[in-house]
């Protein structure tokens, strides 16, 4: 069973930064993918980021590339997004994913483990 617990979301104004952690609780977190979704109200869920188990693969969506960076630290089991200059479009609850493999994936169906999200808010 693997537990997620996301924090770091909060109010921000466009152009500022935001780092989201994601505490992972498993067995075999160095042989799991991570990511991150992101679900704005009234929308579906949506890929943000994905890390591999080692770390040495990154995948991103279009329109955060250049903007944000995943990262992991296998030693404390920790995922980590940093969200720099942020749009009002940004503007979601972010979620931290893992899955049962330790290769990169897009799709939300690939991510069998989901924190319960964290708010994230850029004003204009």
């Amino acid at each position: 069973q693997v537990q997620l617990v996301e924090s770091g979301g909060g109010l921000v104004q466009t152009g500022g930064s935001l780092r989201l952690s994601c505490a992972v609780s498993a067995r075999s977190f160095w042989n799991n993918a991570m990511g991150w979704f992101r679900q704005a109200p009234g929308k579906d869920h949506e890929f943000v980021a994905a890390i591999s188990a080692r770390g040495t693969r990154t995948a991103y969506e279009d329109s955060v590339r250049g903007r944000f960076t995943i990262s992991r630290d296998n030693a404390k089991n920790m995922v980590y997004l940093q969200m720099d200059n942020l749009k009002p479009e940004d503007t979601a609850v972010y979620y931290c994913t893992a899955r049962t493999s330790p290769l990169v994936a897009r799709n939300r169906d690939e991510f069998a483990s989901w924190g319960q999200g964290t708010q994230v808010t850029v004003s204009s």
